[in-house]
């Protein structure tokens, strides 16, 4: 067969596949989608796919897939990022007859049939999450011969795998490593719709290494213009009067669509205001479970709920054609984030409303989301030198490294993929190979990462088109004005807002009182540190429910607390606002018997604020004010926020009751801030020991 009477058979082949695929007879190739798949079928390339959401990406992996296996290639293996992502792609791969597969952390339940039909050759598609490829028997059990087998690899959202990416991801580093395995003649593709220049070239130099250089990269990059999506900024002077005008003008947005959050906290309190109000809506975020947020999605898609108001966690693969509108209480940090979120809409439809609504206080969560991440070089140093040849779990790691769980697994991760540690069954290890702190990395990465903020803060600003912004963001040499945005046609949306969608969001907001869960055990390795502390704690030596005016990262008094508790801000007396606040949440707690005193922690950072709360709570509620306990030693050693084990040996025996007579009854314990929970546990414990029956913890601002 001649090249060209080749390309042709294969052109009609993969045609035929795309009708099946998308259910149409006169479905025809998007420009760049057969590029893309004869470079993989019949050059076997290693391909980098730039495109807009909603182009086809998925279509050019799966009618490679269905070629390459009529051919007689191995599975697929697709690097998925999200788990709403491998619902959406297995849910397509069935109209096409491909054959999809996943392994996740979800269904652990079916991994044993998952490889029995791998094995069977029954499987054309297996999904799995960059995080899989670093599980120890996945990694030394399944992986080694999936990679012999392999008939195409696949990585979405391939800007993951860029240091420079909006969305870099550790785990995703490790795909450098599982490319470079790839023989020269198994092709690889990775995908994405949201890459500048600078990602473009990391990825395609990641591309490109192998045993034999993994040959010249073919990418081909596409306009990355939105026709269907009409974009705006809506500046307003505080979260009340943006929920004011979400309340107001939620059903005059078009369909159904999703209401983003920076926060959980905003996420969760916005879906209940909401809900409250009569709309359909369901909070989405990474803390909501897997059952409901499949649910939740399913409910979208089907029109079922009026929005989802969510955090990132729905973002990249989340596939609703006919998605009506996507609107921010918030920004993200950068252009490129907000391009990825808002391309969720108007993939199918002619129109799609994409509203901004800023924040005064975007600027302090981007930079606690900018530094999250980074490894510390202290700490990074502290987990090598904990390690040795022998497995250690990660519970028992974080209580021999003074580090909290969930930054130490990322700090672990990072770790992991510059070669210092190594995960293996029953924990982790040392591979003995030098590590050095790579500062000047970690420096350009956060320079960029202000640079973003900048830019996305000159998006909000702009007077020129939005989209044309957004493109140029990516380096689109395409961007032109669109027509459509707000500063190209004038303002689309209403400004106008309600007076009794601002009576409601203001009730929202100053709505009061969060729980302090109570600690019922003592953290494991406590005893390895001098602590005389194991198991559950003594019955008789626990602290009660808790409560706190809110949360430092609520949307209404949580702004109020951030304020308060601000590096620089000096120590003052409780404001009366404040004061009034807090006795709303206490006259509203519902307790099983009253307090019948009131004592303070001894505070080191606010002296005046906790002693004149505590006076304050005291003299309006008509209870004795008893005093503070008092610090034992200088008071507690270390830091706040570090691993459970350590923070309590630093608390441990340093408050006494000694000196302050307790009476019969409960007694509500006042504090500024709560954080870990154990110092309010360790002094509780002190006054139960004195005599206390019960203990009722308080403090302003629950953190986290």
């Amino acid at each position: 067969m001649t090249p060209d009477a080749a390309s042709t058979a294969t052109h009609e082949a993969a045609l035929a596949a795309l009708r099946e695929l998308v259910g149409r007879d006169d479905a025809v190739f998007h420009d760049g989608q057969f590029e893309a798949i004869g470079a993989l079928v019949s050059g076997r390339r290693r391909a980098l796919v730039v495109q807009r959401t909603g182009w086809g990406k998925s279509a050019v992996y799966f009618v490679a897939t269905l070629l390459l296996r009529q051919q007689g290639a191995g599975p697929t293996v697709l690097v998925s990022p999200l788990l709403a992502l491998m619902r959406d792609q297995i849910n397509a791969a069935e109209r096409a007859g491909v054959r999809a597969v996943a392994i996740n952390s979800t269904n652990a339940h079916e991994w044993t049939d998952v490889l029995a039909q791998l094995d069977r050759d029954e499987v054309d598609v297996l999904l799995v999450s960059p995080e899989r490829l670093n599980n120890p028997a996945f990694r030394e059990q399944q992986l080694p011969a999936l990679v012999r087998r392999i008939g195409m690899l696949v990585v979405d959202e391939a800007h993951c795998i860029s240091d420079w990416g909006h969305d870099f991801r550790p785990d995703y580093r490790r795909l450098r490593d599982l490319i470079a395995q790839m023989p020269a003649q198994v092709p690889v593709l990775a995908t994405t719709a949201t890459a500048n220049s600078r990602v473009v070239a990391d990825v395609e130099e990641q591309l490109g290494i192998g045993p034999t250089g993994g040959g010249e990269v073919l990418t081909i990059r596409g306009p990355l213009a939105r026709a269907s999506l009409r974009l705006g900024v809506l500046r307003l002077p505080d979260a009340a009067s943006r929920l004011a005008w979400l309340l107001s003008h939620l059903d005059d947005l078009p369909g159904s669509g999703i209401i983003y959050t920076l926060t959980v906290a905003a996420a969760v309190d916005t879906a209940r205001l909401l809900r409250e109000r009569g709309h359909e809506v369901r909070a989405y975020t990474g803390q909501t479970d897997s059952d409901e947020r499949a649910e939740s999605e399913g409910m979208l898609k089907r029109n079922e709920v009026k929005a989802l108001v969510a955090t990132s966690a729905l973002g990249m693969g989340f596939d609703k054609p006919d998605l009506g509108f996507v609107l921010h209480l918030g920004a993200p940090s950068s252009p490129v984030a907000y391009y990825q979120q808002v391309g969720r809409a108007g993939r199918a439809s002619d129109s799609a409303d994409v509203l901004l609504l800023p924040g005064v206080e975007d600027r302090d969560i981007w930079h606690y989301f900018a530094t999250a991440s980074m490894p510390d070089q202290e700490r990074a140093e502290r987990v090598i030198a904990a390690l040795g040849d022998a497995p250690v779990s990660t519970p028992a790691l974080e209580a021999m490294v003074d580090i909290r769980r969930t930054p130490l697994e990322l700090l672990l991760k990072v770790l992991d993929v510059d070669g210092a540690v190594r995960r293996v069954q029953g924990g982790w290890v040392s591979t003995g190979q030098s590590w050095v702190y790579d500062r000047e990395r970690y420096e350009r990465i956060a320079g960029e990462r202000l640079a973003e903020q900048r830019s996305m803060i000159e998006y909000e600003q702009t007077d020129g088109c939005r989209m044309e912004f957004l493109q140029r963001s990516l380096d689109d040499e395409t961007a032109v004005p669109c027509g459509r945005c707000d500063n190209c046609a004038g303002a689309w949306f209403p400004t106008e807002i309600g007076t009794t969608a601002t009576a409601a969001a203001s009730e929202s907001l100053d709505r009061v009182g969060v729980v302090i869960e109570p600690r019922r055990m003592w953290p494991t390795g406590a005893d390895r540190l001098g602590v005389p502390a194991k198991g559950r704690i003594a019955a008789g030596d626990q602290a009660g429910e808790g409560r706190a005016l809110a949360r430092l990262t609520d949307l209404g008094w949580g702004g109020t607390l951030r304020t308060l508790f601000a590096a620089g801000v000096p120590d003052a007396p409780i404001s009366s606002e404040l004061l009034g606040a807090c006795v709303r949440v206490l006259a509203g707690w519902g307790w099983s018997e009253r307090p019948v005193a009131v004592v303070a922690m001894p505070s080191r950072s606010h002296p005046l604020l906790v002693d004149s709360l505590a006076r304050g709570i005291a003299e309006i509620g008509k209870l004795p004010y008893i005093g503070a306990l008092t610090l034992v030693d200088g008071g507690p050693t270390g830091q706040p926020g570090g691993n459970s084990a350590f923070r309590l040996a630093g608390l441990w025996d340093r408050f006494s009751a000694e000196g302050i007579e307790i009476p019969a009854g409960p007694v509500l314990l006042v504090d500024d801030q709560v954080d870990s929970r154990w110092t309010l546990t360790v002094a509780a414990r002190a006054l139960r020991q004195a005599g206390a029956t019960s203990v009722l913890p308080f403090a302003l601002a629950l953190r986290g």
